[in-house]
């Protein structure tokens, strides 16, 4: 048997049978766009495209230069620098596993190692576009009013010290004050995060930041910088050391850093790029006018859907999305809320058919080869749950529409939040407010008013009459009759 080829550039000539290589001359790649938060979805979604594309001649102006800002990234430099920055991608599904090497990510660089060299990196006329896939909670927002979270530890550090940023406004805000010192037109800034209009809310905080900093950048920003909406789909598992063992047992391959994803992927952008842009058509990206039809249908039920059943399933005792959508109850609960209080706030999009679309969702989260892991889907709650959940409740509030499925989701996610499942197991918290949390949810036990306290996440909405009603009498049966109870109480008709 042929002993594990250690993947790295070299060993692009002598890669294992029915796993592909790049096929391009990496080397000759420009790094023209800089994308901050290198993480497994990007890995399985933007990097790929750009694969893809590059192995379509004449695209080699477009390259990607990775960043990672926090001090945990440096595993990910340590894996990507030994690997040239190669990595594998393994999609899993009904019809088995394909494994294939991506090149498109050139260059990695550790923002606490050397600040300096990011930002000259992002200053640098080269870079065209800077993109971001930084989480929910990466944009510092007040989730109660939407306006900028200026007293944030992050933000206040970098308004202190613009020389030497910390968070992705900072690096962004002083790339850019270098860009105009020096007369270079700023790079197009692009978000890639599950945000409804995530690049007018990405303008928005920015603008935010440095108006707060330099009301001269600020106003030069708003004239010449241009920030397209997006909208990315793609279910990619964290990677797992059972990741690692596929790579090397099924496909002969040692690879510190893989990533594994469904087949199914979906991006849609506006196309909006003064400084010019790939042809990310070329490779199944939808280029459009609006994206807004997409992103609100796809964080309504996609995204919603995976709070629906990632805190029911935890409290239940599951451990990955496949195992939660194999129990009735959570399918049936996934279903109606899709069906009876979402759809209906949808507006019609061009070239979907909305039925069609959820019944590929079931699919995807069915999916028994991705194993997706319900605390995976539970991260960040705090940032998740006011973007993804309570937008449709306001949108039905005011309508005189139903709630009652989207309340027993929030419910599960304030039972979720004390700690541990009814076989008392520790269930994890991995969110920005997690002290927080934790004690109100403690406080309150069966009474939501403690949590709904937090008017930076609730706003006005913890004070909706039908909502609170809504929300107590479905947490109350969370802790008075435990998860399955509370669940069939929830589907109930009438």
């Amino acid at each position: 048997m042929r002993a594990p080829v250690q993947l790295n550039e070299a060993a692009l000539q002598q890669l294992p049978a029915g796993v592909p290589g790049p096929g391009y001359a990496r080397g000759a790649v420009a790094r023209s766009i800089v994308h901050i938060g290198v993480g497994g979805f990007f890995r399985a979604h933007q990097a790929v495209y750009l694969d893809e594309l590059l192995r379509l001649p004449g695209n080699e102006q477009w390259g990607y230069c990775g960043v990672g800002l926090l001090a945990h990234d440096a595993a990910m430099r340590d894996a990507m620098r030994a690997q040239d920055c190669l990595y594998s991608v393994v999609e899993r599904g009904a019809g088995g596993d394909r494994a294939r090497v991506v090149g498109s990510l050139l260059e990695f660089l550790h923002a606490p190692d050397d600040p300096q060299a990011v930002l000259e990196k992002m200053a640098d006329p080269a870079t065209r576009i800077v993109s971001l896939t930084i989480t929910e909670g990466g944009y510092y927002i007040n989730q109660g009013t939407g306006e900028f979270d200026a007293g944030h530890p992050d933000i206040v550090h970098d308004l202190a010290h613009p020389g030497a940023p910390r968070c992705s406004f900072g690096y962004l805000a002083e790339a850019l004050r270098r860009r105009r010192v020096r007369g270079i037109a700023p790079f197009t800034v692009m978000s890639c995060d599950n945000l409804q209009n995530n690049g007018d809310l990405t303008r928005q905080m920015l603008l935010a930041f440095t108006t707060l900093l330099d009301p001269g950048l600020s106003a030069w920003l708003e004239r010449e910088c241009a920030f397209p909406n997006s909208m990315v789909d793609r279910i990619t598992p964290a990677t797992t050391e059972a990741h690692r063992a596929l790579l090397r047992e099924d496909f002969g391959l040692l690879d510190a850093w893989p990533v594994v994803t469904e087949p199914f992927r979906q991006w849609v952008i506006e196309d909006h790029f003064p400084g010019g842009r790939p042809a990310w058509e070329l490779v199944g990206a939808q280029m459009t006018r609006d994206v807004l039809p997409y992103e609100k249908m796809k964080l309504r039920l996609l995204n919603a859907g995976h709070q629906a059943l990632c805190y029911i399933g935890m409290l239940l005792s599951y451990e990955y999305a496949n195992e939660a959508m194999a129990d009735p109850a959570i399918r049936q609960l996934f279903a109606d809320m899709m069906d009876l209080e979402v759809t209906p706030l949808l507006p019609p999009v061009a070239g979907i058919d909305l039925e069609l679309y959820k019944r590929t969702l079931v699919e995807r989260f069915s999916n028994p080869a991705i194993r997706d892991q319900l605390a995976r889907i539970g991260t960040e709650g705090s940032a998740r749950i006011p973007k993804f959940v309570l937008p449709s409740i306001r949108e039905q509030l005011a309508r005189g529409g139903p709630i009652k499925l989207l309340s027993f989701v929030v419910a599960c996610w304030f039972r979720y939040l004390n700690g541990s499942d009814e076989r008392g197991r520790a269930m994890p918290l991995n969110d920005s407010y997690a002290e927080r949390l934790r004690a109100l949810a403690l406080r309150g036990g069966a009474d939501p008013a403690a949590l709904l306290s937090m008017d930076d996440l609730f706003g006005a909405l913890a004070t909706a009459p039908a909502f609170a009603a809504a929300l107590a009498a479905a947490l109350g049966r969370l802790y008075r009759d435990g998860a399955r109870a509370a669940l069939a109480h929830a589907l109930a008709r009438g």
